[in-house]
């Protein structure tokens, strides 16, 4: 499964003129020169095409005679495929133009970016489950994920199944006047919120944890803006890092948001659990495959319970690499 050529100069691109059948293409190829890098032919003859595998006298010499054909898929089962945005040394990007614009093929030949081409046979990628709270949107791992696999040439195909919580639907879940979030940061209606009463000046980006608050922080949804049906609407909303005068309200927070509003507020306080941490376990629970999330009690380091990899909340693109390869790993060796 999902056999792709490591680099897009292992493959060649032939016209023909016999028919794409191996005994026939082995008569035509066996004994010509192929360029010593040419592990891969894309033979073509008319609008079909077939791909195989070919062995050559020596990789020594610029060309070397073609010693041997093995058929890797027939023309029957191939795909050949325009699109000019994909980098077809991208594994990822291979197995999402096969999945949108040839689902049904066994073999999807793809000329992309470049002018490159490339392949992808018996494409099963690795599916990710992505657990995520919105806003703000677009989801920020997801995003951050998609943009990692962008450019990773040397990870098997990756399919991020994005599992998002709306905060506001999980606000709801316990019915509130006044809904207390971490920050308004992530896409918050400024109509929506409420008044958050006067208080202490705001932690902003500057408090004792600025990932956890500020503009690294989950934004808060507009509650008084929620879409038709949604919960919680015309609820009064507040910012933690804002310090508003206390009020009766929910905290929709993590354990985090809890230490914060304890060290600035006394007695007990009403609260909604948003840790994708927390959301993971109970979402992702007796599913298989890997699951990948982010918590903000992880700063600087990237966490791995079995197949749950968890990435600190306001995670570098190394650190999401990182996790990427632990989700890999946990899933176990993935065919190239």
């Amino acid at each position: 499964m999902n056999l792709v050529p490591s680099q897009y100069r292992y493959v060649s691109v032939a016209d023909v003129p016999v028919p794409l059948d191996e005994p026939s293409l082995r008569a035509h190829l066996v004994g010509r020169p192929a360029y010593r890098r040419t592990r891969y032919l894309v033979a073509r003859h008319g609008a079909a095409s077939a791909v195989l595998e070919v062995s050559k006298e020596s990789e020594q010499p610029l060309f070397s005679p073609i010693t041997a054909v093995r058929l890797v898929a027939a023309a029957g089962e191939t795909a050949f495929v325009d699109a000019p945005q994909a980098d077809t040394a991208i594994p990822s990007q291979l197995a999402r133009v096969a999945a949108e614009r040839a689902p049904g093929a066994r073999c999807v030949i793809v000329r992309g970016r470049y002018g490159h081409v490339s392949f992808i046979a018996d494409p099963a990628p690795v599916g990710i489950r992505v657990v995520e709270v919105v806003p703000p949107r677009p989801a920020k791992l997801v995003d951050q994920l998609t943009r990692v696999l962008d450019l990773a040439e040397d990870l098997p195909p990756v399919e991020l199944v994005p599992d998002l919580v709306d905060l506001a639907e999980l606000a709801g879940t316990r019915p509130s006047a006044h809904y207390l979030f971490p920050c308004r940061a992530g896409g918050a209606d400024a109509e929506a919120q409420g008044a958050a009463g006067p208080g202490a000046p705001g932690l902003g980006s500057a408090g004792p944890d600025a990932e956890a608050q500020g503009a690294a922080g989950p934004g808060a949804p507009g509650l008084g803006s929620a879409g038709p049906g949604a919960p919680g609407v015309g609820a009064e909303v507040s910012y933690l890092d804002e310090v508003p005068a206390r009020r009766p309200w929910t905290l929709v927070g993590c354990a985090r948001s809890r230490a914060i509003h304890d060290f600035f507020y006394a007695g007990e306080v009403t609260m909604v659990d948003m840790c994708p941490r927390s959301l993971a376990g109970r979402h992702a629970a007796g599913l298989p495959g890997p699951v990948l999330t982010k918590c903000c009690l992880l700063e600087d380091r990237v966490d791995a319970d079995g197949t749950c990899v968890v990435v600190p909340w306001g995670a570098t693109f190394a650190q999401v690499r990182e996790g990427l390869d632990l989700a890999l790993r946990a899933y176990g060796p993935a065919q190239r």
